[in-house]
């Protein structure tokens, strides 16, 4: 399930983190400013992810944000107003970094499936665009 495909959307991109592995298991870590082209001013974490929900249908005026699937999967729906595109997430040491001014809705999450958020900004409503239609016409422009 795992994707090796690069997205094609300006401002998105795989992070690989690295990954020490030995016979008491795997570690992998992230560091703002070298794995992320941002300080990290706000952690989240969703989990207990019911079956057919939907998480994130937004963009950021300003903040980039980086997803980690901790445990699970799920398909990242990726749209800057003129592509859409659909990236599974499904591995802990690989992120994908959304840049400001990107649709993104997380889906088709799997059972059991823990997904960590990283942001370059501290939480401010004013930064978000919540409506579709009207992220469409901004882009558009």
């Amino acid at each position: 399930m795992s994707s090796s495909k690069t997205p094609s959307l300006a401002g998105c991109r795989f992070i690989d983190l690295p990954k020490i592995a030995d016979s008491r298991g795997a570690l992998s870590f992230v560091e703002g400013g070298n794995h992320l082209p941002f300080d990290i001013a706000r952690v989240f974490y969703m989990y207990d992810l019911p079956a057919g929900s939907q998480r994130g249908a937004h963009a950021h005026y300003a903040a980039a944000v980086a997803i980690f699937m901790l445990a699970g999967g799920c398909d990242v729906v990726l749209d800057d107003g003129q592509r859409r595109e659909t990236l599974p997430l499904d591995r802990p040491e690989r992120g994908l970094l959304i840049g400001p001014r990107i649709w993104h809705e997380l889906e088709n999450f799997a059972p059991g499936s823990v997904c960590l958020v990283l942001t370059s900004h501290r939480y401010d409503e004013a930064d978000y665009m919540r409506d579709y239609k009207a992220f469409k016409a901004e882009t558009a422009s």
